[in-house]
């Protein structure tokens, strides 16, 4: 209970009213099905019942609707003494992981919902979020900023892990060693990857123009959909004629699915397999509880474009624009795989565990959308997972020698297997 604030109450009996409806749903949608099979009609709407049963249904969803609206208005009213309450509550590293899960697996519907449980974008300074509509006082500022943005289901804090009792932190041991002043993103990843991405853009224009001192440089490490959220952006801002861009120096790609995760497109296989036969259809909105950041992973959808007006959960090629690596930026990816070498399998199907080689490459059989990384700008990391390169050691120095300019970049060498286990 310590992690929990009086304020997730409203949030919780949110969920528990959408969530009793939705079983409602399905359970009408079942019982239909049935009916359907003996010739019985149904409902106007598809998948619904008509005459007494109809109604019964009906009056579940009126009941769940207006207790939970109720809830809600009691909840608000309170809303200031809770607030006042949660003021001096601590964040915990447990609370917000889990916030992060949820926003991750359904962060579109707690937003669209205005669920107190979505979470709002902030760039965030040692733990604090910055309230860039104002000038930042920033005590140990320099005129290089390192931006690190996590992945799906995550938050900044899981930047800051500890394996085997040693903390590792990427943007610590290069602020203290290259000069960067660390500010970490924390964002809904549950919303469209090109939403994040337009929000992103907005948030870098404010702040260079409230950043304390003269931007030198704007670097940016990028863990999984990070990466894919870092590009939506760029491109976003060109088109818009932003000027954050002209700072922006290098890019790190960690684990980035550039080229779409599979695990995302046996999900979409799940959704046409359960709407396959009358009985299982109803089940399929179970399935398509996952958010829309989640369904973009499919491919690596990153601009409107590729989702507006298509039904995400219908099965589909592949019909993204391709979006070029930026113009004018030191781009470098960073690969893991579970195997100790490489082959055709690991590359396509082991991979992270999540994220195949070629993905994380931008690798890709159209010549037209594979990336165009310089090879002495690839690394590979051998028997490690994608949370792996979080906490890695041999990343950070990866890091270190690629960002610091009093060393020379790696050749193009063909990395050799990690020594870690």
């Amino acid at each position: 209970m310590k992690h929990l604030r009086s304020t997730d109450l409203r949030a919780i009996a949110q969920l528990a009213t959408q969530a009793t409806a939705g079983v409602a749903r399905i359970a009408e949608g079942v019982h239909q099905s049935v009916w359907s099979s003996m010739g019985v009609p149904g409902g106007k709407a598809t998948g619904t019942t008509r005459g007494l049963t109809g109604l019964i249904y009906q009056s579940v969803q009126g009941v769940t609707h207006w207790v939970g609206k109720g809830l809600d208005a009691a909840l608000v009213s309170l809303q200031p003494l809770l607030d006042r309450v949660d003021a001096e509550a601590p964040e915990t590293p447990e609370r917000e992981a889990v916030l992060a899960a949820l926003n991750g697996v359904m962060g579109d519907r707690l937003a669209a919902s205005q669920n107190p449980l979505a979470t709002q974008m902030t760039l965030r300074y040692q733990r604090r979020a910055l309230d860039i509509g104002q000038e930042l006082t920033i005590p140990q500022a320099t005129g290089k900023v390192l931006l690190l943005i996590h992945g799906l289901c995550m938050n900044d804090l899981q930047w800051q892990t500890a394996p085997q009792d040693q903390i590792v932190d990427h943007g610590v041991a290069l602020a203290a060693q290259l000069g960067y002043t660390p500010v970490y993103l924390r964002y809904n990843s549950g919303l469209h990857i090109s939403q994040n991405g337009q929000g992103l853009s907005l948030k870098l224009e404010q702040l260079l123009d409230r950043w304390p001192l003269p931007l030198q440089e704007l670097t940016v490490v990028a863990h999984s959909m990070g990466g894919l959220l870092t590009r939506s952006a760029f491109n976003q801002a060109r088109q818009a004629g932003l000027h954050w861009p002209d700072h922006l120096k290098n890019i790190v790609f960690l684990g980035t699915p550039h080229h779409g995760a599979p695990l995302e497109r046996a999900g979409n296989w799940v959704d046409a397999l359960l709407g396959s036969t009358p009985y299982s259809r109803p089940f399929a909105r179970l399935a398509q509880l996952r958010s829309a950041g989640i369904t973009d992973l499919r491919y690596g959808h990153l601009l409107n474009v590729d989702w507006q007006g298509r039904e995400r959960f219908q099965r589909q090629p592949d019909r993204r624009l391709p979006v070029p690596l930026p113009e004018g930026v030191n781009c470098y990816a960073i690969a893991a795989t579970l195997a100790a070498k490489r082959s055709l399998l690991a590359d396509r199907l082991t991979g992270d565990g999540l994220v195949p080689l070629r993905s994380a490459l931008g690798l890709h059989d159209d010549p037209a959308r594979s990336l165009a990384f310089a090879a002495d700008r690839q690394w590979i990391l051998y028997r490690t997972g994608h949370m792996g390169l979080l906490n890695s050691p041999a990343v950070t120095q990866q890091l270190l020698q690629w960002l610091s300019s009093r060393t020379p970049q790696l050749s193009s060498r063909t990395p050799q297997p990690s020594s870690r286990a």
